[in-house]
């Protein structure tokens, strides 16, 4: 029997990676290292889903732990200021955030951009933006709360990743539900999408939609939107599209 080294582990790894289609392994070129136990996965990737599968199939093989330094590919590169203010936005505009207050870091100094009434306990959300990546740190009230800010963050163009460390309290026991609700609500904040005509169901965070859309861009939007809800380790998509 072959020795399990770490040639022979991160070996194993690339060919997970090439027999899943949607890695596009040909296209996404993903360096691995191990170093004491711990897999480094690094460069930049086209699609959301192929930064979660590496860190999925990846985590199936003798590690200790993943580092996961994946970047999605940026369309056009945007400032991070840019991106900053756009993350900003949608989280003061978010009705279910209303009560939150919200803050950024700019030039090492702290920007309040809304504060909450003295007597209000709503949580508080800090915004942090260098290389593209969107960093979310504070707490707010609900898993549903911090996984809807970090889907808020990653529809920004130009965001590369997301780094959601909000913390919820009260603390709140995380399980499939949790993340089914969550998806729920993001495909109904997405106004690109006819969300009532998709059903959402979850087990062992693996996530399978189903329904009818009327176009192939709202069945991957779909898609898209439940692999940026935070845990979600696979999609099922078979939603169907009719003109």
């Amino acid at each position: 029997m072959t020795p399990m080294t770490d040639k022979n582990i991160l070996k194993d790894i690339r060919a997970a990676f090439e027999r899943e289609p949607r890695m596009h392994a040909h296209r996404n070129h993903i360096r691995l290292d191990l170093r004491d136990g711990t897999l480094i996965l690094e460069g930049e990737v086209d699609e959301i889903a192929a930064k979660k599968l590496a860190v999925e199939l990846a985590g199936a093989f003798a590690v200790n732990s993943i580092e996961d330094r994946l970047r999605l590919v940026s369309a056009e590169p945007v400032e991070d200021g840019t991106i900053r203010d756009a993350v900003l936005d949608l989280l003061t505009d978010e009705p279910t955030l209303k009560n939150c207050a919200i803050r950024a870091w700019v030039k090492d100094k702290e920007e309040i951009i809304r504060e909450t009434q003295p007597e209000s306990d709503s949580g508080a959300i800090h915004v942090f933006v260098e290389d593209g990546i969107v960093t979310l740190e504070g707490r707010v009230l609900s898993l549903s709360h911090q996984r809807l800010a970090g889907v808020l963050a990653w529809w920004v163009p130009g965001c590369r990743d997301v780094d959601n460390k909000l913390a919820v309290n009260p603390p709140e026991e995380d399980n499939d539900d949790e993340i089914n609700d969550a998806v729920n609500l993001v495909l109904e904040k997405d106004h690109t999408l006819p969300a009532g005509q998709i059903r959402v169901t979850t087990q062992d965070r693996v996530v399978t939609l189903e329904g009818l859309v009327f176009q192939e861009t709202e069945r991957k939007i779909a898609e898209t939107d439940t692999w940026y809800v935070q845990r979600v380790r696979n999609v099922i998509n078979k939603i169907e599209v009719r003109q």
